[in-house]
């Protein structure tokens, strides 16, 4: 890729930072992708829409088998505290999760195809609401995607801890499963200075978080990996009223199914026992439910040793991690993988001021040519 086109889908980047919006709100990144695609050569393009996410089909030149590339499209409810010249032009929403990164990995290497045909059929998806409520599943099995379903898909994840130039992954489970908590509690307000003639839900929240802790550290393998984080309260109304209402939000993550049912289970007794003990009505939601990120054995191992005989990355073969990935979806019904992609940043995933190094975007764009190319002249 010369420097030009490197600061081509550099300014795309940057485009796609300014319009983060929530899952199934993409209209203007919609319009934004379908723009530049109908841009590209069209003659061995087919382009379909879906919801508020997009599909392009590109035509091999004597197809023997289909490749899928998956990006992502939404953004966070994160007010963001960059530095940018270019930030976020929808205040309360921010592309904390590199999927303005991810959007123009994936038109990259569209362009590259559009230009350069190859034998094999390619499908190009780029998914909304991968934040939640979670678009993969609906999308997968999408008219619109069934006639062009892959034979084996890939995606990418940016990774804020590894250098420009790295990609790590591994075969078998990369990303956990995962699972939103919502508990609402319903008790009886009341003046603060008549605590007998209430139902406090200030307090019942407080000891459902501190019971919630001992469903990993109690009820679960030391050696199997899980975790359940409260990552906001909300209640009551003013200082000296007792409050009628108390919301819990957080998340379930854990390295197999079965974990999963056993966390729910107990998390919904210890939730009975608050309704027990405080005389008070609860009901759970869990929300969106994320499958496992597995990685297929096969082919995640060819394409490693294809890494490392290219010598134009570092590859690491990385450890699971409890990160949480709809792509798991696509994983379960199409083999493939997923992998990490250094970008160098001191600010983690989903931190308002994370700034992903931009040269990534090259590295990735370059490697995925050079591998779809490779798996299509097998």
């Amino acid at each position: 890729m010369t420097a030009v086109t490197s600061d081509r889908f550099v300014q795309i980047r940057r485009d796609l930072h300014q319009i983060p919006e929530p899952g199934f709100e993409e209209f203007k990144t919609q319009r934004y992708l379908l723009d530049y695609i109908a841009s590209l050569p069209q003659t061995r393009l087919e382009v379909r829409t879906w919801r508020t996410g997009i599909l392009v089909n590109v035509k091999g030149t004597a197809p023997q088998r289909r490749y899928g590339y998956r990006a992502d499209m939404d953004g966070l409810p994160i007010a963001e505290e960059t530095g940018y010249s270019f930030p976020s032009t929808h205040p309360g929403f921010m592309h904390a999760c590199g999927h303005d990164l991810h959007m123009t990995i994936g038109l990259g290497i569209l362009t590259h195809f559009a230009h350069h045909p190859i034998r094999d059929d390619l499908t190009f998806i780029f998914q909304p609401a991968e934040e939640g409520p979670g678009g993969a599943e609906p999308m997968l099995h999408s008219e619109e995607l069934q006639d062009w379903m892959p034979d084996e898909i890939f995606g990418l994840h940016i990774a804020p801890e590894y250098p420009v130039g790295t990609i790590a992954t591994k075969p078998g489970i990369l990303f956990a499963n995962t699972s939103e908590l919502f508990i609402d509690l319903k008790g009886k307000g009341g003046h603060a200075a008549f605590p007998h003639h209430a139902n406090d839900m200030i307090v019942a929240a407080c000891q459902l978080v501190g019971q919630l802790q001992t469903v990993i550290s109690r009820n679960v393998n030391p050696l199997d990996s899980s975790v359940i984080t409260i990552g906001k309260i909300t209640g009551g109304t003013k200082q000296n009223i007792i409050a009628e209402k108390a919301r819990l939000e957080g998340t379930i993550r854990t390295l197999s199914s079965d974990t999963m049912t056993l966390v729910k289970t107990r998390i919904e007794a210890l939730v009975q026992g608050i309704e027990a003990g405080f005389q008070c009505k609860a009901e759970i939601d869990y929300g969106a439910n994320y499958r496992q990120v597995y990685n297929a054995h096969e082919v995640t191992a060819q394409f490693m040793d294809w890494v490392r005989s290219t010598n134009n990355v570092t590859l690491i073969e990385c450890t699971e991690a409890m990160t949480g990935e709809d792509f798991g979806y696509f994983l379960e019904k199409v083999p493939g993988f997923m992998f990490w992609l250094g970008v160098n940043t001191p600010y983690g995933l989903h931190h308002a001021k994370i700034e992903p190094d931009e040269a990534a975007i090259e590295v990735a764009i370059s490697l995925m040519t050079q591998y779809i190319g490779f798996r299509a002249s097998e």
